[in-house]
């Protein structure tokens, strides 16, 4: 008996220490680095309509998380990222040399873009997003517009501030997320009059609705966005700038717990209005996209239309207030 014992005993304690020096090794590695690949990226040779379309772009996608107190896309804390990701930063994302982009080359910022790996190799954690499914001209079109002229990415001086990622983001980075491949061959405009293929671009591509309307950031699929846990199902906690909890709607087409009752012209309301079916004002984080086209939101809606529908309760009681 006494064997059994000191074998369960020694057990005990060569478990605690595995527990204990893999923390310790997730915690002292942090976030992991990776190679650089070369790749053939020439200069961008910008023109109005680039710009505008990175504008277009860069409304939902980068000036919502990078606009600093400036007034331009110097960086800010993420407050309404949920608080088990750690204290995150966005970061200076303009022309400053010192403490923005200013330095780096068409082809870093569209790796970074693509890759989620900065010129140094640092990987950014999932709550960077990555652009792998995005089109040739529309990766031109953000490079353009952080070299454009737009007061938004001219230089700001204020320096970086780090993230504080908790252990829970370092060890999904190092079971989980990881540097999605560089494409092969550079990816072309999707057909804009097939609107279920227009709008699968949209969604997974260009204006990456299902990472915060799927089940949770922590089980996104950025390379195969389809794979994702609860894809378009909803359900994604966020935060408010005022600390208050938020549900993410499902917008799959289920009847009862999705759009499955909205008509075409209700989700045109709450995408360029952020009006929902009853009429009332959706609540932050959701934002008007008033500078998307008739098309666009077509698109979306009929490529929702053929997404899996998802039977999935989403608390939204703020929505009747």
């Amino acid at each position: 008996m006494k064997t059994v014992l000191r074998v369960f005993l020694y057990l005990i304690i060569f478990v605690s220490v595995a527990i204990v020096g893999f923390v310790c090794f997730i915690q002292l590695r942090g976030i992991p680095k990776y190679e650089v690949d070369k790749i053939d990226y020439p200069q961008v040779q910008s023109d109005s309509d680039l710009v505008a379309n990175g504008m277009k772009i860069a409304s939902v996608q980068c000036i919502v998380c990078h606009r600093g107190t400036d007034g331009k896309l110097s960086g800010r804390l993420l407050q309404e990222l949920p608080p088990e990701f750690g204290e995150v930063h966005s970061a200076n994302i303009t022309q400053s040399k010192e403490h923005g982009i200013g330095k780096w080359t068409d082809a870093e910022i569209a790796y970074l873009l693509r890759t989620g790996v900065k010129p140094d190799g640092q990987y950014l954690p999932v709550y960077m997003p990555k652009f792998p499914h995005a089109s040739e001209y529309d990766m031109k079109s953000i490079i353009a517009f952080l070299r454009s002229a737009t007061p938004y990415v001219q230089a700001s001086e204020i320096p970086k501030v780090s993230s504080k990622p908790s252990f829970l983001t370092k060890f999904l980075c190092f079971v989980a997320f990881k540097k999605i491949p560089y494409p092969t061959a550079p990816i072309a405009q999707p057909d804009t009059t097939n609107l279920v293929e227009f709008g699968h671009y949209l969604v997974t591509g260009r204006y990456d609705c299902y990472p915060c309307h799927s089940a949770d950031f922590k089980t996104l699929n950025m390379e195969f966005p389809e794979k994702t846990s609860g894809y378009c199902g909803g359900g994604n906690k966020m935060i408010t700038l005022d600390g208050k909890d938020r549900f993410t709607a499902n917008i799959t087409s289920d009847e009862e717990t999705g759009l499955g009752r909205w008509t075409l012209d209700d989700f045109s309301n709450a995408m360029l209005h952020s009006k929902n079916k009853a009429g009332k004002t959706l609540r932050e984080p959701m934002l008007p996209y008033n500078g998307m086209t008739e098309t666009e939101v077509k698109s979306i809606w009929a490529y929702l239309q053929t997404v899996p529908k998802i039977k999935n309760v989403v608390d939204r009681k703020w929505e009747q207030d």
